[in-house]
Protein backbone atom coordinates (compact mmCIF):
# COMPACT_ATOMS: atom_id res chain seq x y z
CA UNK A 1 0.00 0.00 0.00
CA UNK A 2 1.76 3.08 -1.26
CA UNK A 3 -0.42 5.43 0.79
CA UNK A 4 0.58 3.61 3.98
CA UNK A 5 4.27 3.75 3.03
CA UNK A 6 3.97 7.48 2.42
CA UNK A 7 2.32 8.03 5.82
CA UNK A 8 5.03 5.97 7.53
CA UNK A 9 7.71 8.13 5.91
CA UNK A 10 5.92 11.36 6.88
CA UNK A 11 4.60 10.58 10.35
CA UNK A 12 6.72 7.92 12.04
CA UNK A 13 10.01 8.19 13.88
CA UNK A 14 12.84 5.74 14.33
CA UNK A 15 13.69 5.13 17.98
CA UNK A 16 16.44 2.57 17.31
CA UNK A 17 17.58 0.13 14.64
CA UNK A 18 14.77 -2.18 15.88
CA UNK A 19 11.92 0.16 16.86
CA UNK A 20 9.75 2.40 14.68
CA UNK A 21 7.27 4.69 16.45
CA UNK A 22 4.02 4.88 14.48
CA UNK A 23 1.75 6.52 17.07
CA UNK A 24 0.38 9.05 14.56
CA UNK A 25 -0.68 6.30 12.15
CA UNK A 26 -1.76 3.09 13.93
CA UNK A 27 -0.69 2.90 17.58
CA UNK A 28 -2.21 5.96 19.26
CA UNK A 29 -4.03 7.99 16.64
CA UNK A 30 -6.03 6.26 13.92
CA UNK A 31 -6.97 7.59 10.49
CA UNK A 32 -10.39 5.98 9.82
CA UNK A 33 -10.15 6.35 6.04
CA UNK A 34 -6.71 4.76 5.82
CA UNK A 35 -7.76 2.06 8.28
CA UNK A 36 -10.81 1.18 6.16
CA UNK A 37 -8.54 0.94 3.11
CA UNK A 38 -6.42 -1.55 5.07
CA UNK A 39 -9.56 -3.52 5.95
CA UNK A 40 -10.59 -3.67 2.29
CA UNK A 41 -7.10 -4.84 1.28
CA UNK A 42 -7.02 -7.62 3.88
CA UNK A 43 -10.59 -8.66 3.00
CA UNK A 44 -9.62 -8.87 -0.69
CA UNK A 45 -6.53 -10.97 0.07
CA UNK A 46 -8.55 -13.46 2.15
CA UNK A 47 -11.92 -13.26 0.35
CA UNK A 48 -11.90 -16.90 -0.76
CA UNK A 49 -10.99 -18.39 2.63
CA UNK A 50 -14.48 -18.67 4.17
CA UNK A 51 -13.60 -16.52 7.18
CA UNK A 52 -16.14 -16.74 10.03
CA UNK A 53 -14.38 -14.36 12.46
CA UNK A 54 -11.49 -11.93 12.58
CA UNK A 55 -9.23 -12.14 15.65
CA UNK A 56 -6.57 -9.81 17.04
CA UNK A 57 -4.80 -8.82 20.24
CA UNK A 58 -5.70 -5.62 22.09
CA UNK A 59 -5.12 -2.87 21.56
CA UNK A 60 -3.28 -1.57 18.49
CA UNK A 61 -4.51 -4.39 16.26
CA UNK A 62 -8.17 -3.59 16.89
CA UNK A 63 -8.72 -0.78 14.32
CA UNK A 64 -7.37 -2.73 11.31
CA UNK A 65 -9.05 -5.93 12.53
CA UNK A 66 -12.36 -4.08 12.98
CA UNK A 67 -12.16 -2.63 9.46
CA UNK A 68 -11.41 -6.08 8.04
CA UNK A 69 -14.24 -7.74 9.97
CA UNK A 70 -16.63 -5.00 8.86
CA UNK A 71 -15.75 -5.49 5.19
CA UNK A 72 -16.00 -9.29 5.50
CA UNK A 73 -19.28 -9.02 7.43
CA UNK A 74 -18.09 -11.20 10.32
CA UNK A 75 -17.57 -10.68 14.07
CA UNK A 76 -14.32 -9.43 15.55
CA UNK A 77 -12.84 -11.17 18.61
CA UNK A 78 -9.86 -9.74 20.42
CA UNK A 79 -7.55 -11.27 22.98
CA UNK A 80 -7.50 -9.24 26.15
CA UNK A 81 -4.26 -8.41 27.93
CA UNK A 82 -5.87 -7.62 31.27
CA UNK A 83 -8.47 -9.53 33.21
CA UNK A 84 -11.41 -7.40 34.31
CA UNK A 85 -13.86 -7.89 37.17
CA UNK A 86 -16.57 -8.99 34.73
CA UNK A 87 -14.33 -11.13 32.53
CA UNK A 88 -15.40 -14.65 31.74
CA UNK A 89 -13.44 -17.02 34.01
CA UNK A 90 -13.50 -19.74 31.32
CA UNK A 91 -10.77 -18.54 28.97
CA UNK A 92 -7.93 -19.73 26.78
CA UNK A 93 -4.77 -18.06 28.08
CA UNK A 94 -1.16 -17.78 26.94
CA UNK A 95 1.79 -15.89 28.38
CA UNK A 96 3.61 -13.83 25.74
CA UNK A 97 6.56 -11.43 25.72
CA UNK A 98 6.04 -8.06 24.03
CA UNK A 99 8.99 -6.75 22.03
CA UNK A 100 7.92 -3.10 22.10
CA UNK A 101 6.55 -3.11 25.65
CA UNK A 102 9.58 -4.95 27.02
CA UNK A 103 7.52 -7.16 29.32
CA UNK A 104 5.61 -10.42 29.52
CA UNK A 105 1.81 -10.38 29.61
CA UNK A 106 -1.02 -12.85 29.48
CA UNK A 107 -3.41 -12.79 26.56
CA UNK A 108 -6.80 -14.39 26.94
CA UNK A 109 -9.88 -15.17 24.88
CA UNK A 110 -13.19 -16.34 26.29
CA UNK A 111 -13.98 -19.90 25.27
CA UNK A 112 -17.48 -18.62 24.47
CA UNK A 113 -16.22 -16.81 21.36
CA UNK A 114 -14.14 -19.52 19.63
CA UNK A 115 -15.30 -22.89 18.38
CA UNK A 116 -14.08 -25.71 16.19
CA UNK A 117 -16.45 -24.43 13.48
CA UNK A 118 -14.58 -21.12 13.19
CA UNK A 119 -12.20 -20.22 10.40
CA UNK A 120 -10.20 -17.27 11.72
CA UNK A 121 -8.30 -14.45 10.09
CA UNK A 122 -5.72 -13.01 12.48
CA UNK A 123 -5.05 -9.29 11.88
CA UNK A 124 -2.35 -7.37 13.74
CA UNK A 125 -0.67 -3.98 13.52
CA UNK A 126 3.02 -4.96 13.59
CA UNK A 127 5.02 -8.14 13.57
CA UNK A 128 8.60 -8.14 14.82
CA UNK A 129 9.70 -11.35 16.54
CA UNK A 130 6.23 -12.89 16.41
CA UNK A 131 5.95 -13.86 20.08
CA UNK A 132 2.45 -12.43 20.57
CA UNK A 133 1.32 -13.99 17.28
CA UNK A 134 2.58 -17.41 18.33
CA UNK A 135 0.72 -17.04 21.64
CA UNK A 136 -2.56 -16.26 19.90
CA UNK A 137 -2.00 -19.11 17.45
CA UNK A 138 -1.68 -21.47 20.44
CA UNK A 139 -5.03 -20.19 21.73
CA UNK A 140 -6.60 -20.76 18.31
CA UNK A 141 -5.20 -24.32 18.25
CA UNK A 142 -6.53 -25.04 21.76
CA UNK A 143 -9.99 -23.89 20.68
CA UNK A 144 -10.06 -26.26 17.70
CA UNK A 145 -10.70 -23.33 15.33
CA UNK A 146 -8.81 -23.13 12.04
CA UNK A 147 -6.39 -20.31 11.25
CA UNK A 148 -6.95 -19.21 7.65
CA UNK A 149 -4.04 -16.78 7.71
CA UNK A 150 -2.65 -13.56 9.07
CA UNK A 151 -2.83 -9.99 7.86
CA UNK A 152 -0.14 -7.65 9.18
CA UNK A 153 -0.20 -3.88 8.69
CA UNK A 154 3.59 -3.47 9.06
CA UNK A 155 6.08 -6.33 9.02
CA UNK A 156 9.61 -5.65 10.17
CA UNK A 157 11.08 -8.26 7.84
CA UNK A 158 14.56 -7.82 9.32
CA UNK A 159 13.17 -9.56 12.41
CA UNK A 160 12.15 -13.22 12.33
CA UNK A 161 8.42 -13.12 13.15
CA UNK A 162 6.82 -13.16 9.71
CA UNK A 163 9.43 -15.47 8.25
CA UNK A 164 9.08 -18.12 10.98
CA UNK A 165 5.28 -18.11 10.68
CA UNK A 166 5.50 -18.56 6.91
CA UNK A 167 7.93 -21.43 7.48
CA UNK A 168 5.19 -23.08 9.58
CA UNK A 169 2.91 -22.94 6.54
CA UNK A 170 0.83 -19.95 7.67
CA UNK A 171 -0.24 -17.51 4.98
CA UNK A 172 1.06 -14.14 6.17
CA UNK A 173 0.01 -11.09 4.14
CA UNK A 174 1.73 -7.81 5.04
CA UNK A 175 0.60 -4.46 3.69
CA UNK A 176 4.08 -2.99 4.15
CA UNK A 177 7.41 -4.70 4.77
CA UNK A 178 10.27 -2.77 6.32
CA UNK A 179 13.66 -4.28 5.49
CA UNK A 180 15.78 -2.02 7.71
CA UNK A 181 15.79 0.89 10.13
CA UNK A 182 19.57 1.13 10.18
CA UNK A 183 21.26 4.54 10.28
CA UNK A 184 17.97 6.30 11.01
CA UNK A 185 16.50 5.47 7.63
CA UNK A 186 13.39 3.44 6.74
CA UNK A 187 14.08 0.97 3.94
CA UNK A 188 11.04 -0.80 2.47
CA UNK A 189 11.20 -4.17 0.75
Amino acid sequence: MEKLKQRIMEQSSILSNDVLRMDAIINHQVDPGLTMEMGHEFANRFAEHGITKVITIESSGIPAAFATAYVLGVPLVFARRKKTLIADPDVYIERVPSFTKGMVTDIMVSKEFLSSDDKLLFIDDIIANGDAARGLIKIIEKSGAKLAGMGIVVEKSFQAGGRTLREQGIQVESLVKIASLDNGSIQFE
